[in-house]
């Protein structure tokens, strides 16, 4: 079976007994046809099911009709992570009405990145770039800006080059401290992220100062690459160490899935000895046993009001930075009061 040829001007014009001109003037809704019979032709082109291709539009008005997003992880760090999958199917929402793509690539190294957006900028393959783990002095602002290529931050407020679509987890780490140590938590140990990464260290800031208040003498913290691999290795670390904590707060849900296999095989009872909190709560929280506590953030609703931010900056319009609802802290089994010295 032959594959369905593609319908061009041509055959619409042959259809409709006009022009190429004129089918190109009435597709593009610029003047030169009765509006009878722009009418006619674009009835006849959805008959035969025509789309606009991506290439000429972009030729023609500059657009290419598709934003791009770069998640600089491993692959198999990504096809596990319940957060990213959470953001990519909130954009696809967002996009979906507007007839807008959403064009995702993987690389691991920032050099790879970079080359990403000069080509798609070279190619006109996107209108605009979504970026994600904001880094320290991170040096895609200043490769966007000079590319003229526009950017919607996610998770990160505050930065001059770019509007961002972002939580603030402030709150939400003090009503973790605040929960743990009013069940007499006191050595609590956080398993964070990549230093190099804004929110990483922004969230720290927000442990540090809650903690201070709280009177917590401090969280100490492990860096991790956020991979189960990683989080299980900094948790026997912690968990061998001679002042043990009693609890450990964990910035990803994977490493607390795998911490809690650590605590199996070191025998340490969770919520007895060890209690476990997770951030960004995932159906991987409440599928193990004892089940995660957890931060619950709307991690969907991220995406698409990032990806409408985005399209409205690509449609010329300012758009200021947008705060989402907190984060809230759901209570599960994984924690319990402090055990007794």
């Amino acid at each position: 079976m032959s594959p369905l040829k593609r319908p061009t001007i041509a055959d619409i014009a042959a259809a409709a007994g006009v022009s190429k001109g004129a089918v190109s003037y009435a597709l593009n809704g610029k003047p030169g046809v009765s509006e009878q019979t722009r009418a006619r032709i674009l009835e006849i082109a959805a008959r035969m099911g025509w789309h606009p291709s991506s290439a000429a539009r972009a030729l023609s008005d500059g657009r290419s009709g598709a934003i791009g997003l770069v998640v600089d992880r491993p692959a198999w760090v990504l096809g596990i992570e319940p957060f990213f999958m959470q953001l990519i199917s909130g954009v696809e929402s967002g996009l979906a009405a507007t007839g807008t793509a959403l064009l995702l690539q993987v690389t691991e190294d920032a050099d790879a990145e970079e080359a990403a957006y000069r080509r798609w900028w070279g190619e006109r393959r996107v209108d605009g770039v979504l970026l994600v783990d904001l880094r320290e002095d991170d040096p895609r602002l200043a490769l966007l800006a000079e590319l003229g290529l526009p950017a919607v931050v996610v998770g990160h407020a505050g930065v001059p080059e770019a509007p961002s679509v972002w939580m603030n987890d402030g709150a939400a780490v003090r009503e973790v401290l605040a929960y743990l140590a009013a069940m007499g938590h006191r050595r609590i140990a956080r398993v964070a992220g990549p230093a190099h990464f804004v929110h990483t260290r922004e969230r720290g800031e927000d442990f540090a100062r809650s903690a201070h208040e709280l009177g917590l003498s401090g969280v100490d913290c492990v860096h991790t690459d956020y991979s189960g691999e990683e989080g299980a290795r900094a948790t026997r670390r912690l968990l061998s160490g001679a002042a043990r904590p009693t609890a450990v707060i964990y910035d990803n849900d994977v490493m607390a899935v795998a911490a809690l296999s650590v605590t199996q095989e070191m025998g340490i009872s969770v919520p007895g000895e060890l209690s476990l909190v997770a951030w960004d709560d995932s159906e991987l929280c409440r599928l193990v046993h004892p089940s995660l506590t957890a931060v619950s953030r709307s991690v969907p609703e991220y995406g698409r009001r990032a990806a409408a931010a985005l399209l409205a900056l690509v449609g010329g319009e300012a758009v200021p930075d947008i705060q989402l609802e907190p984060p809230v802290l759901v209570p599960r089994g994984s924690t319990a009061p402090a055990p007794r010295p």
